[in-house]
């Protein structure tokens, strides 16, 4: 009897055929061999735990480059830790935080915001994902009133949950509105290096030198095994982060490995090319599938991910081949996200699975 071993399907442990390939989420992808490498050199010997080692001061330093001097950092295990620590730390126990209602804080995230920081979220429709002065008035009044929670923070993610990017000056324009009202301001930087790889300005653009007081720094869906990092960019609006840390779950003992990944990421600007590349695959899907009759892109492609409405069936079909996830179903709206690891080859061949089945549900139409 041939082994699974002997036949070379697998290798030893492995329980997983490494050749599927899918467009569901860039949490599918595995992680980057330059963050492995760097999580194996960090694992010789002895570091004080809790954050008190080599690699957390290192990462510190790091940030500092990007953001500029002056800030406070704090690694976390997860975007949703990270985002409830800063929405905490930003805010009173009366406080509420306006958002976009495709937020991640507000769908994504089984209500931790709420349930778990105790914060009254107040969301408002947007036809992109992306917040305005004028869309944040919807929800920015009431203060004084204490039958109603006080809008005090305003939250944006870069780049948005549909896939498009804020410019410097949208977010200086929310900064400054925002800031003029006695809010202040939390960037879910998710897919913050998309953003820079789109914008081609520093991450310190459209962040700390636009206004924004508080990120989530994400680091796991560009490479990392886990982990983000909080980075109160503006610590004299951010309190209690070093607390609020450890009561949310999110301080860990072995902390060196945290950073030692966000190091790799930051020290020689892995974290751009990533990204780039996740963004460049996007684009090459996106050129490719507006030539394709019955594909009705939705949003503009401005990051890693590509939004599109397909005729009834025809994601069904694909995904016997291709995972993806719908956006809006009852729109037939679906998302294609990719990741720095994804090829030309997958995009060339999810492409040509597109056209065979877009081609056949025509014929059946046709034949009706």
């Amino acid at each position: 009897m041939t082994t699974t071993a002997e036949s070379g399907t697998h290798t030893a442990g492995r329980l997983h055929d490494p050749s599927v390939r899918g467009f569901a989420s860039d949490n599918y992808s595995g992680v980057h061999p330059e963050v492995l490498a760097a999580l194996a050199a960090a694992n010789d010997g002895h570091q004080v735990s809790y954050g008190e080692d080599d690699y957390t001061a290192r990462l510190h330093e790091l940030l500092e480059d990007h953001f500029g001097a002056g800030i406070e950092s704090f690694p976390v295990f997860n975007g949703t830790g990270a985002n409830v620590l800063s929405l905490q730390s930003l805010l009173p126990r009366w406080g509420a935080v306006i958002c976009a209602s495709t937020a991640h804080i507000n769908m994504d995230e089984n209500g931790a915001p709420e349930r778990i920081g105790g914060i009254k979220l107040l969301h408002v429709p947007t036809p992109d994902g992306k917040l305005t002065p004028e869309l944040i008035d919807r929800e920015a009044w009431g203060w004084g009133d204490e039958h109603r929670a006080q809008p005090l923070a305003v939250s944006i993610t870069q780049t948005t949950e549909l896939g498009t990017c804020y410019t410097p000056a949208e977010v200086r324009a929310i900064a400054d509105h925002a800031h003029a009202r006695g809010m202040k301001l939390h960037m879910d930087g998710a897919r913050l290096a998309n953003a820079a790889a789109h914008l081609q300005v520093p991450l310190r653009a459209f962040t700390r030198d636009a206004g924004v007081d508080i990120l989530s720094f994400g680091g796991t869906k560009n490479g990392l095994l886990f982990g983000e990092v909080v980075v109160a960019l503006n610590p004299e609006a951010a309190h209690g982060l070093v607390y609020l840390r450890k009561m949310n779950m999110q301080l860990a003992s072995k902390m060196r490995f945290m950073s030692a990944q966000f190091i790799a990421l930051l020290e020689d600007g892995l974290w751009l090319r990533s990204a780039s590349h996740a963004n460049a695959m996007a684009a090459r899907l996106r050129a490719a599938v507006d030539t394709i009759e019955g594909v009705q892109p939705t949003q503009n492609t401005e990051s890693n991910g590509v939004f599109a409405v397909l005729p009834e069936g025809v994601a069904d079909k694909l995904r016997e081949s291709f995972r993806f996830y719908d956006w809006n179903e009852a729109a037939r709206e679906v998302r294609w996200m990719c990741s720095f690891d994804t090829s030309e080859e997958d995009i060339d061949d999810f492409v040509a699975a597109i056209r065979n089945e877009l081609a056949a549900y025509n014929a059946g139409k046709t034949i009706t």
